[in-house]
């Protein structure tokens, strides 16, 4: 009497498995690229960092402002009137900023403690992230 053959051999399924493994390493760095995602995700932590230093320039700016004479401010504060290119690149980052990126947003003075828009690029993704600069002195 003959047997019939139920399931597959050990060599079919080991054939199968090497095929999905070929088929999975070419196929899928093609649909998952990371590397718009590190982009962005940068561009968004650089922002973060510039809008934390901005909060903490304005507010060592209300700390040390003397009662008298409400439009200046002592010194460490750094006058960020100017707007938001010439904040970021001149006076909120303890470097120069890095290359690859660019700033645009309000650039008229305004009183102290008026709230602008900006925005920051990562000029080779063209990514982008919001943050705001309030005006200190």
């Amino acid at each position: 009497m003959k047997q019939i053959q139920r399931g597959f051999t050990l060599i079919e399924l080991i054939v199968v498995i090497v095929i999905l493994g070929i088929l999975a390493a070419t196929a899928l760095p093609k649909f998952v690229d990371l590397t718009g995602d590190a982009q962005k995700a940068a561009t968004q932590g650089f922002a973060g960092a510039i809008n934390g230093g901005d909060s903490i320039n304005y507010s060592t700016y209300l700390a040390r402002r003397t009662v008298s004479d409400l439009s200046a401010a002592t010194s460490g504060v750094q006058d960020t009137r100017g707007g938001c290119t010439l904040a970021v690149a001149n006076s909120l980052l303890s470097q120069s900023m890095p290359s690859g990126y660019a700033v645009t947003g309000a650039t008229v003075g305004t009183p102290a403690g008026t709230v602008n828009a900006c925005t920051l690029t990562h000029t080779a993704s063209s990514q982008t992230a919001s943050f705001n600069l309030t005006v200190a002195r």
